[in-house]
């Protein structure tokens, strides 16, 4: 892996992000689990991949086996069965992702509505005044010619 552009990714996603708060999701052990984070855990759970369509590369959720163990022992908690989400984002016209924010969303007693507000302008969910991005296991956090744009 490339350490020096990762953390130069990491760094630039972090100034222009609207917030540094973040709900991950995973799967392990046929659970969905979700974890309240912060900017911290960024560079122990993203990894540097290579984006598609020519767009340089990726920072994306893919967290091993071994760093999904290391975020329980941090607090992840189960939201769901696997069998359960699944079948859902099977019924669905949203991707895992959008399912994902959904179920947190009405997890906190709010109601979901699809939106494409852009990271630098604001959260996904805000929670007693705090924003926070949801990201689902292999999601995309910005590639390389997106920053360049920015």
């Amino acid at each position: 892996m490339n350490t020096s552009l990762f953390e130069k990714m990491i760094s630039r996603y972090n100034e222009l992000s609207y917030t540094h708060n973040y709900i991950y999701g995973f799967y392990f052990q046929n659970n969905v689990y979700m974890i309240e984070t912060t900017t911290e855990v960024m560079p122990y759970i993203l990894k540097l991949d290579k984006a598609s369509r020519g767009a340089g590369y990726s920072l994306r959720f893919c967290p091993t086996n071994t760093q999904k163990a290391f975020l329980i022992t941090k607090g992840a908690q189960i939201l769901c069965s696997k069998r359960l989400f699944e079948t859902i984002a099977k019924e669905s016209k949203y991707n895992k992702g959008e399912i994902f924010e959904k179920m947190i969303t009405e997890f906190y007693g709010r109601k979901w509505t699809k939106d494409n507000v852009p990271f630098t302008e604001d959260g996904d969910l805000t929670i007693n005044g705090i924003a926070y991005q949801i990201k689902f296991e292999k999601a995309t956090f910005i590639n390389e010619k997106i920053l360049a744009r920015m």
